[in-house]
């Protein structure tokens, strides 16, 4: 299909009001707001969690629950049509036709029982009256489409036998699978990996062209907006806060909140980030919005906005409600004193069992002859995409799983061979901050007691004592002590992830991992968080294994980077050095895939294709031999390992022997 070329609008939403009726009183989600989409238009619908950007979609879709949901006001036109006019059977016949919708995680929205092809045809023979065979043939095409390799063979597949990336691509070809003129993706890319996401967003960007549908995207990253955006919408408490062209956004943001989310953003060293620089952070949290307006939406929220709110319009491409439209050094670093843990040779395999008699039939390399060591004070992030072995290198330096071989010296005391019993004493000295701040703490116990816990465990202190040093604690990490009384449910995101780092220093640690810390966060309690996190290290001069996959995160807190790819570290160096000239290809092909928060900024084609190889049946030789455009033949048969290729900078790549660098 030609690429549309014409811009008339297909998406006219007009002073939509969406409230939820509460025992707390009246919830404004969606408060008055205005936006139109135009044919072959991609606009971006930005802000922190919690400020209507996913309500205002559903509320477009009709999907909004009723109760405790309900559209009070506005009008939401598609091509002419007044979708809150409809009867149900009249917007059943919308969904899915002219109307569609990828949602954030694919696993949730799949039906796990029904083949991937069966799903896409239920869409197409519900709008369109076609036999099952021309139905399934369809299917096929647009899995073809979306560029599922083997489309014929994965049709016949379940959604757990694919990888994250491809069922989201299974989503976006059942969304298009009717041609639909406007599609909403709801933050399509926050749970892959960068190369995935990448991928997936050329892909989405390309069929868009292809067919030219009209994009809502919603997300929190503004790299993401500048790539594929031209429009863009600044949500804040309900309300629309300015809207602006992509390039006008981003070269004069007008809203002090605009302006707050992206200086909130780390970016990284090779695009001239001044990493040892604090992040700027928006004061305060989102607050409630019942019975509150945008007036007094910021300062409720701890956050300064002038008392008399109006609606400015800079220019034609720019408009938003504000009066004011008017007018770290390096730290610890690895030194030539022994290092606070060194990891030589860790092999971590699983067991694969089956049949009756659950013989093993296969074994996971989740982690294959890793080394590394990190100093006192110092900060060593750990990157590499899902399934790469970083959260089972953390667990296993902690003892969390039982290591298959290899050396864990904490303080020079091998600890891998440890009893738990004689392993005890070093639990003091080793903690752990996971992703999910709220899947990780006790819901039935107060945060204090939560915080108190291990001080009780290992027989430091009780009743008084314990609870002066729990509220000293809480005042580390920025909370107040008359909060230790209140229960997780009751905390934002944000201060959640306070109290799983207060629980973590509250035994003095040495070393703190930090899996995926900051993931879940939005990006400006993500910069309260990361700088929490620098101070208390500066303070207490604990070291951190930093594990995440946002690379702009890791360029900015770590002091070295290590880059792992299925169970083996493939490139380890000072993280100037790592990202200012990256030898490796798949750490090249990383970050290239890395979002750039510039308009301007030319997109590169991703330079890796794919998803990582079963850890079941690894590849020989090089493990990356099967995505890299460089491979050799030497490649095919033989493991490289890590050597120099400078100071303080090692790799295990073929290409780089004699010559010292990857081909660029």
């Amino acid at each position: 299909m030609s690429e549309a070329k014409t811009l008339d609008t297909i998406l006219d939403v007009k002073n939509l009001q969406t409230v939820f009726f509460t025992n707390s009183g009246l919830f404004r989600a969606v408060d008055d707001v205005s936006f139109s989409v135009r044919r072959g238009e991609t606009l971006a619908i930005v802000g922190e969690s919690g400020c209507g950007k996913s309500v205002s979609a559903l509320s477009i879709m009709r999907l909004v629950p009723d109760p405790p949901g309900r559209i009070v006001g506005g009008s939401v036109t598609l091509e002419g049509t007044d979708l809150l006019k409809l009867d149900d059977a009249a917007m059943r016949d919308i969904r899915g036709n002219r109307i569609s919708m990828i949602f954030q995680e694919p696993m949730t929205s799949l039906n796990p029982v029904m083949r991937i092809g069966d799903q896409i045809i239920e869409a197409v023979r519900l709008h369109q009256k076609v036999s099952s065979k021309e139905a399934w043939k369809q299917a096929v095409d647009m899995l073809r489409l979306v560029r599922i390799p083997e489309p014929e063979r994965r049709a016949q597949e379940y959604p757990h036998q694919l990888s994250g990336g491809m069922r989201q691509r299974a989503m976006i070809a059942m969304a298009l699978a009717c041609r639909p003129a406007l599609l909403i993706a709801d933050e399509p890319t926050t749970a892959l990996d960068v190369t995935i996401q990448a991928q997936i967003l050329a892909l989405i960007v390309d069929l868009q062209k292809r067919l030219g549908t009209g994009l809502i995207l919603i997300t929190h990253d503004l790299g993401v907006v500048a790539q594929t955006a031209q429009r863009v919408i600044v949500m804040y408490a309900g309300k629309k806060v300015e809207e602006a062209t992509v390039e006008a956004l981003f070269e004069t943001p007008l809203h002090p909140y605009t302006r707050g989310l992206m200086a909130s953003m780390p970016a990284v060293i090779a695009l001239g980030a001044k990493t040892d620089a604090r992040l700027t952070e928006i004061p305060g949290m989102v607050p409630s919005l019942t019975g509150l307006r945008l007036r007094a939406a910021l300062q409720a929220g701890g956050r300064p906005l002038p008392a008399g709110v109006s609606t400015a319009r800079r220019d034609q491409e720019q408009s938003l409600g504000c009066v004011l439209a008017r007018r770290r050094d390096s730290g610890g670093v690895m030194t030539e004193q022994r290092p606070l843990l060194e990891v030589t040779d860790l092999v971590k395999h699983y067991a694969v069992r089956g049949g009756v008699l659950r013989r093993q039939v296969g074994t996971v390399h989740a982690v294959d002859g890793v080394s590394f060591a990190l100093g006192a004070g110092e900060t060593l992030g750990l990157v590499g995409e899902s399934g790469c072995g970083k959260s089972t290198v953390a667990r296993t330096v902690l003892r969390l799983v039982e290591p298959t071989s290899g050396a864990i010296k904490l303080d020079g005391e091998d600890i891998a061979p440890l009893s738990k019993t004689a392993l005890r004493p070093y639990r003091r000295s080793m903690q752990i901050v996971f992703q999910d701040p709220f899947a990780s703490l006790n819901p039935r116990m107060t945060a204090g007691d939560i915080v108190g816990e291990p001080l009780i465990v290992h027989g430091l202190a009780t009743g008084a004592k314990k609870q002066e040093r729990v509220a000293e604690l809480f005042q580390q990490v920025g909370l107040r002590p008359d909060q230790m009384k209140n229960f997780p449910h009751q905390f934002s995101g944000g201060q959640r992830q306070r109290i799983c780092i207060a629980r973590a220093l509250s035994l003095g640690p040495r070393l703190i991992v930090c899996d995926e810390p900051v993931s879940a966060l939005d990006v400006s309690i993500q910069a309260q968080v990361i700088n929490l996190l620098i101070d208390l290290q500066r303070q207490q001069n604990f070291s951190y294994l930093f594990i995440a996959h946002d690379l702009a995160v890791v360029a900015h807190i770590s002091h070295r980077v290590a880059v792992m790819y299925l169970g083996r570290i493939v490139e380890i160096a000072d993280k100037h050095e790592l990202f200012a000239n990256p030898r490796h290809p798949y750490t090249q092909a990383l970050l290239a895939s890395v979002p750039i928060a510039d308009p301007k900024a030319k997109r590169t084609a991703p330079l890796i294709d794919g998803d990582v190889p079963s850890p079941i049946n690894p590849p020989s030789g090089c493990a990356f031999h099967t995505r890299c455009r460089y491979a050799m033949d030497r490649c095919k048969t033989e493991r490289p390992v890590l050597q120099a290729a400078g100071p303080a900078h090692q790799v295990a790549c073929w290409l780089n022997e004699g010559t010292g660098q990857a081909a660029s």
